[in-house]
Parts: C-alpha cells; structure tokens; sequence
C-alpha cells in the first residue's frame, strides 16, 4: 500500500465482534484470562502493558514509517525519555542536536544529569562536529531535523552512517515533518521519535508521542520502559489519534502550501527583517532540504523590525492566528520561544544555538491562506 492508503487502513480492521469500521475504545484496566495456562493467549492482561487501541495506532505509525515495531507513550516527552532511558546508564553519554525543543534540553541537563548521565549538544547539522564528539562511553545521538525553533537540518545519512562506524543507535525526532515527508529510517537511523501531538493529532485535541524502531530489539527496549514506568497512551488518545492519522497527508500538503505562500510573503515585506522556511531558496540549507525530505513543512520563523518589542507587540495583537503553544494542528499559531517554548534554556545557550529574543514561530495552519496573510500584514502594520 501507498501512504495515503496506509494512513487510512494500516493496522486496523473492522471489529471482530458488531463489524465496526472503527476500531473500539479498549476502556479497560484489565482483561480476562481463559485460563492460567493460556495467560496472554488473547495478548494482553492489564492496559499499563498493553492495550488493543494503543496497539492499532502502534501497527499503523509502524507501517507509515516502514520500522519494524512502535511503542506508544502518553506524551512526546515520555516518548524522549523512554529513548534515553533505553540506552543510557550512568557515567555514559549521548550527543543531541544543539537546537532542539526546550523539554528535550530541560529533560538532558535538569534530570538525567542529576544521574549521572552526560551529554553533549552538538552542531548536528555539522558531521565533523558530531564526530568530534563521540567519546569511548558515547551510546546514543538524539537528532530533531528540522529543529524547533530554528528549523536547523541535520543530514540523516551523514550521521546515520558515523553512528553506524561506532556501534551507536541513531534516533531522530522526525515531529516536524512526520514520515509523509521525511523518512528517517529509509536514510539509516535506528530509531524515530515523534510527539503525537503535534500532526498525527492535527487538531490539539491530545497528547502523545510515539518510537517507531527499526529492529525489534530496539522495540523491546522501549517498549520494557514504557511498561516499567508506566507511561503508555492512553486508548481515548489513541483512538483519536488514529482518526487524526487519516487525513496526515492532505493536511501536510495544504499546511506547507499555505507554510511556502506566507514565508514568501514575509521575506518580501519590509517591516520583516528575517524570515526562515526550509523551502525558500534563501534557506541556507535548502539544498539539504530538498534533498533528504520531499515536502519542507508548515513551520516558519521570522523576526520584525524593531526587534522584541514590535514582535511582541505583532503577536499579541495578530488576529486569526492564535497566541499558544503547541503546532502542527488545523488552527495557524503564533508563539514566541524564548518565554514559551524554550523558557528553560538558559539564555546563553540559546543565543550560541540562534533563538533570539525576537523570533516569532509559526506553526501554519489549514484557514484560507490569504486570509493569514492579511491578518499578518495588518499585525506588521500595527507593529
């Protein structure tokens, strides 16, 4: 099956029981054993483990990234924790993309450090740097391409491949783009991190995340904590997220068609000092983005002339678009990283990675695009 067949059908079937086209909501704690003997005949015994919702999303992200198995988490932060949990120990060490979202840095330096565990964040867009950093106890590299917020791309087969020369698993947290446009496994990573939240949801209905892995070892890594620290999806979740997955492929077309119109129209306005969007020619690595990805997403940047103030002053004002955190879904949303975000990355680290004061993100949504664009000309008029 093609894509778009497989976001409809992969990893459901009609229920067994009443012909449902749509796969029941498993609200359950537990499930009936026939016998001791046949325990875990049917597959599943308690829903911290398991459960037959969360298990159909499982089978369809699994078979829309082509891995070998999925393990579903309550958040997309648990979905990150679960990958450092996996293959971290302390007095070892990970190498991260030195632009990332701000739960991932507070996550690395607020909590597994307290363990132990140390980290280097890297220029990952760089292989050279990445190599550099690779150290004797060295046993994970956590990419996000493209980075949130800077939109800065990490070359997947470039790092796959020194991963690879040292025996070290490759995750990538493919969140931004999904495996409509970007395939992170195809290119050679070993593991695919997406918060659920964001696309396969499309509606900021819930929450979630999700490790597609490409053996079933590493499956089982994840999936031992997930059931260890009980983070797993939740069926409401699953059940809608697998009515969001549904429509991925046409809402990540028109949302990166309304994403290339507006960045256009922001690097040709004047009150705009700077805009970024992987699909503009002026993206410094849109070479890479056309080549490692088919599609270049629907998240922007930009920052006004004036700096912080008239940003700040441009998205509270902004009509239509909506002043919140969260991105991906039909509704465009304007956010401002530095006090949202990424509050929790020092401000010394962010400016050595490039999230200023004044950037502004936009997470563009499914609304008719000219009236987006009205509503930021008439905001940058203001501002």
């Amino acid at each position: 099956m093609r894509f778009s067949t497989k976001q409809i059908h992969a990893g459901v079937e009609p229920d067994p029981l009443t012909g449902s086209i749509l796969t029941p909501i498993y609200q359950t704690t537990t499930f009936v054993q026939d016998s001791v003997d046949e325990y875990l005949a049917k597959g599943y015994s308690y829903s911290r483990s398991a459960n037959p919702t969360v298990r159909a999303l499982e089978k369809k992200l699994t078979s829309l990234e082509d891995g070998s198995d999925c393990t579903c988490f309550a958040t997309g932060m648990a979905a990150i924790n679960a990958v450092l949990l996996a293959f971290l120990n302390a007095g070892e060490h990970a190498i991260v993309s030195d632009v990332a979202y701000g739960g991932t840095y507070r996550l690395c330096t607020k909590v597994f450090t307290r363990f132990g565990v140390e980290f280097t964040f890297a220029d990952t867009s760089d292989p050279d740097a990445v190599q550099s950093s690779i150290r004797a106890n060295t046993r994970l590299i956590l990419t996000e391409t493209p980075a949130n917020p800077t939109l800065k791309l990490t070359d997947i087969a470039a790092i796959s491949a020194i991963a690879k020369d040292h025996n070290i698993p490759h995750a990538v947290d493919n969140t931004f783009l999904t495996p409509y446009f970007q395939r992170p496994l195809e290119l050679g990573a070993d593991l695919v991190v997406h918060s659920t939240t964001k696309y396969f949801d499309g509606h900021n209905a819930t929450v979630g995340g999700a490790v597609v892995s490409r053996t079933a070892e590493l499956d089982e890594a994840t999936r031992f904590i997930q059931n260890s620290t009980g983070t797993i999806m939740s069926p409401q979740v699953a059940w809608l997220t697998l009515q969001g997955c549904k429509t991925l492929s046409v809402r990540m077309e028109k949302q990166s068609a309304n994403a290339a119109a507006i960045a256009k129209f922001l690097e040709g306005h004047p009150m705009v000092e700077r805009v970024c969007y992987p699909g503009l020619e002026s993206f410094p690595q849109h070479e890479l983005a056309s080549s490692q990805a088919s599609g270049y997403g629907a998240m922007v940047w930009f920052e006004v002339v004036g700096g912080l103030a008239a940003g700040k002053a441009l998205m509270d004002s902004v009509e239509i678009w909506t002043l919140a955190e969260n991105l991906g879904a039909v509704e465009s949303l304007i956010t401002h990283p530095v006090t949202m975000t990424h509050a929790d990355v020092e401000e010394a680290e962010r400016r050595r990675v490039g999230i200023s004061d004044s950037l502004v993100r936009l997470s563009v949504g499914l609304e008719d695009v000219d009236d987006l664009i009205a509503a930021l000309a008439a905001a940058l008029d203001d501002a």
